[in-house]
């Protein structure tokens, strides 16, 4: 029995899944595979799934169980009771002597190799059915933390062998159609990480929610990784941007979220309770998990992983607070993004904005779902549950999936996107907003609620049936152009989820909407605190925790925030418009009030460029380029062009470029390009003049026509007048595209006026525009009016241009 039932880690392979289950085949091949590579991996050995047979044979269980399940398929059992008694079945039969043997002595080996005299283990379940793409069968099985001694290990491993039939994983069998006796368990019995003096946490090499694949998604919490896995936490959370991790010098960090991580789970001191939960300390909460140095090493072992699987994957890291390392200590496939197409993908939209939510938090998929709440707070209701209502709980195991799977939306008042609602919400691809803090509180039972998980990373839930629409979007119909078609982006949150779309890049990145979204503080009110209210001050503290300098957050938020928008479509550009607040608009982020001063119309006033240079603004115009400058050389997306907004003159135009010169954003320097907005009459009589001092120009549809016309354009007295197509803007138009290619610049438009008229977009493509930037929602529609404007201009008699892709 010995040589069949202990397998090193050392000797394993993915081809042993059979043997050892899917987790012990992982770590193996990982071990033998990866750690020339750099990835370190925990000792430890196998416990076979030939022994778990050895087991159930020595001691006669098969004829037992099968009566159990037999009783439970024929309704003379519940699920609770036929699983109670298999369990009992294990549970008291007898270790057979010779497996004993077998595992105390590779335990015994096993604190000699790690030199561990007082070795403590993990004594993990390995299913041999799991771990399979379409298939996680995540939690269904038990872990056992800090297991010591031969005795204490024995009573693990009985317990693993039990747990193979636990109610959750029994209905999980049933729905997936394996047969119960036809999967065997294997145990892990792996070195214990220090995790709980660490850190721990999960990381996929893939964004589980938009199947964008060139990021790794990590979290990150104090202590043991099982509260980020049970969802008890708010972890960290961190985005790392796979293809520029090995450019020299690139630190792509494109996001940082720093979670509450009120829990950390400790090893217990005594007693059979081996862990315990305890509350972290203000310090830990305020603070990082990882170093920017260990989150991009967890990255590359994550593209190393991923790499030599040739699939996404799920791993679980652990940092040992003793040595400072860091181990890799699972992976499997992922499951959620395993069986989406990637030839069409589905759009959802409101079609009125919503109220303000009733409450907000992860957003787990894309999707909008509306119902009648079912509000479950504890397992024992679970019966309860009414098919196709949103369930609302205070968190999930895998004992809730049999209803899970039968809800329409699902809310959880904890958790964050790596828990265990969150894993199981993607693989049954039911949209979840998870970590709400309150929503058990706030949401009555059979309340009629939205859930939306469709405008960004934040999800958020409405009262009432809101309305909304769902887009089915076919990539493969949608046609080739000559002419580049682009995307204006405004908020990273939802920046991910259009990567799919055949853009050439990012048209038009208002860099307004990432300091309102994201930072929320009005630059000026970060670098002098002094001429801000308490009450904003105490606001701006709260926000800017965890920064020594509150520039600095504003510098950092703002730069990753940008390559957020800029990831999608890299390597094509990423056009960044400076911001372009007007009065109004400042005045209304925290601290703006004291730096804004009351304009007649904010519209014609303080705005664009001509801030840039001012001395009431050019300490915050300082932070944005130094942002910028991060951005392309820090970060490494050197696709980034920055785009000046407003630009009234050419001694205004020479003034900004000085500015950005001074904070090190010289043009040309770095590869770096700097395009103008043209969006007032001044810029199109002097065309050729602006284009000695600039890269490209973007055409502001909206404000040209307001200023050709004289009419306000968000004047409702005078909406009728307001129109892109009327010829006095056409001209206008017309001319600088003229004016543009003779001085050998690109120009492109970014406005509304494409995607609202075809007819608009025809007369741009006649115009030979370099390209057209379109929002998201109006791609589709927009780019075959566009290709169907290039046939009839290219057209000739019996001759289509051939479009074909390179």
């Amino acid at each position: 029995m010995t040589e069949r039932s202990i397998l090193w880690f050392d000797k394993i392979g993915i081809g042993d899944i059979a043997a050892v289950g899917g987790k012990n085949a992982s770590l193996g091949e990982m071990m033998c595979a990866l750690s020339d590579k750099g990835v370190r991996v925990p000792d430890g050995f196998a416990v076979s799934a030939a022994a778990y047979r050895d087991f159930i044979a020595a001691n006669g269980l098969e004829p037992g169980v099968r009566a159990e399940l037999e009783h439970y398929r024929g309704g003379r059992a519940t699920l609770q009771e036929a699983g109670s008694a298999i369990r009992s079945m294990i549970l008291e039969a007898e270790m057979p002597a010779a497996l004993s043997e077998a595992i105390r002595a590779a335990f015994e080996e096993l604190k000699k190799r790690t030199n561990a005299p007082d070795l403590a283990v993990a004594v993990r379940s390995s299913a041999t059915a799991e771990d399979l793409p379409g298939a996680s069968f995540a939690g269904q099985q038990e872990t056992f933390l800090n297991v010591r001694g031969h005795r204490a290990l024995l009573d693990a491993c009985r317990r693993c062998f039990a747990s193979l039939f636990t109610d959750r994983a029994i209905s999980y069998r049933e729905t997936k159609k394996f047969g119960h006796l036809d999967v065997a368990l294997a145990i892990g019995v792996q070195q214990m990480v220090r995790s709980d003096l660490g850190g721990s946490g999960v990381m996929f090499s893939i964004d589980t929610d938009s199947g964008f694949p060139n990021t790794v998604v990590i979290s990150a919490a104090w202590g043991l990784g099982e509260t980020v896995v049970q969802g008890s936490v708010e972890p960290d959370r961190y985005l790392i941007f796979k293809p520029l991790l090995e450019k020299a010098g690139a630190r792509p960090i494109i996001e940082k979220s720093l979670g509450r991580k009120a829990l950390k789970m400790r090893y217990a001191s005594g007693g059979r309770k081996r862990t315990r939960l305890v509350a972290t300390s203000p310090a830990e909460r305020e603070r990082f998990v990882l170093a920017d140095d260990d989150i991009l090493m967890l990255g590359r072992w994550a593209v190393i992983v991923e790499d030599h699987y040739g699939r996404p994957m799920d791993i679980e890291w652990a940092r040992d607070g003793e040595t400072g390392l860091l181990y890799l200590v699972q992976a499997r496939p992922e499951t959620g993004q395993a069986g989406v197409t990637l030839s069409s993908f589905t759009a959802y939209r409101f079609n009125a904005k919503p109220g303000p939510p009733l409450t907000s938090g992860a957003a787990i998929g894309s999707a909008i779902a509306a119902g009648e709440a079912c509000v479950i707070r504890w397992a024992a209701d679970i019966g309860k549950f009414r098919d196709g209502a949103i369930l609302v709980t205070s968190t999930t195991d895998p004992d809730w999936v049999p209803i899970m799977k039968r809800a329409a939306g699902i809310i959880t008042d904890h958790g964050g996107a790596t828990s265990h609602a969150a894993i199981v919400s993607r693989e049954l691809g039911v949209p979840a907003v998870v970590g709400t803090g309150d929503a058990t509180n706030l949401i009555s039972e059979r309340q009629e609620i939205t859930l939306s998980c469709a405008e960004g990373e934040r999800g958020k839930v409405y009262a009432g049936l809101q309305d909304f629409v769902r887009d089915e979007i076919d990539l493969g119909a949608i046609p080739v152009t000559r002419t580049d078609v682009m995307v204006n982006i405004a908020d990273p949150a939802t920046a991910l989820k259009w990567w799919r779309l055949p853009a050439k890049g990012v048209g038009l990145a208002r860099m307004e909407f990432i300091i309102n979204s994201l930072i929320k503080v009005h630059p000026m009110a970060l670098l002098h605190p002094e001429r801000v209210s308490a009450d904003d001050n105490r606001r701006i503290a709260e926000l800017t925790r965890g920064y020594a300098d509150p520039a600095d957050y504003f510098i950092e938020l703002l730069s990753r925030g940008i390559a957020k928008l800029a990831a999608p479509f890299w390597p094509h550009p990423a056009i960044v418009r400076l911001s372009d607040f007007k009065t109004n608009e400042y005045s209304h982020l925290l601290g703006g009030q004291a730096f804004e001063p009351e304009e007649e119309n904010p519209m014609l006033g303080f705005r664009g460029a001509s801030r840039y240079y001012d001395a009431r603004y050019r300490e915050g115009f300082a932070l944005e380029c130094r942002a910028l400058k991060r951005v392309r050389e820090t970060l490494g997306f050197s696709n980034v062009i920055v785009m000046v907004p407003f630009c009234r003159t050419l001694a205004e135009a020479d003034l900004v470029l000085g500015e950005m010169e001074k904070n090190g954003l010289r043009r040309g320097e770095n590869g770096l390009q700097i395009y103008m907005m043209c969006e007032i009459p001044s810029n199109v009589i002097l065309a050729d003049l602006f284009a000695k001092r600039f890269d490209g120009f973007s055409i502001g549809s909206n404000d040209l026509t307001q200023l050709v016309l004289g009419v306000d354009r968000d004047s409702d007295l005078l909406a009728a007048l307001f129109d892109e197509r009327d010829e006095a803007v056409k001209r206008m138009v017309r001319d600088v595209i003229g004016k543009t290619h003779a001085a050998g610049i690109k120009i492109g438009i970014c406005g509304q006026a494409p995607s609202n008229y075809p007819d608009f977009a025809s007369f741009l493509v006649d115009e030979r525009i370099d390209s057209i930037s379109l929002n998201p929602d109006s791609f589709v529609k927009t780019i075959g009016h566009i290709r169907e404007a290039e046939r009839r201009r290219h057209a000739k008699p019996g001759v289509i241009p051939d479009l074909a892709r390179t």
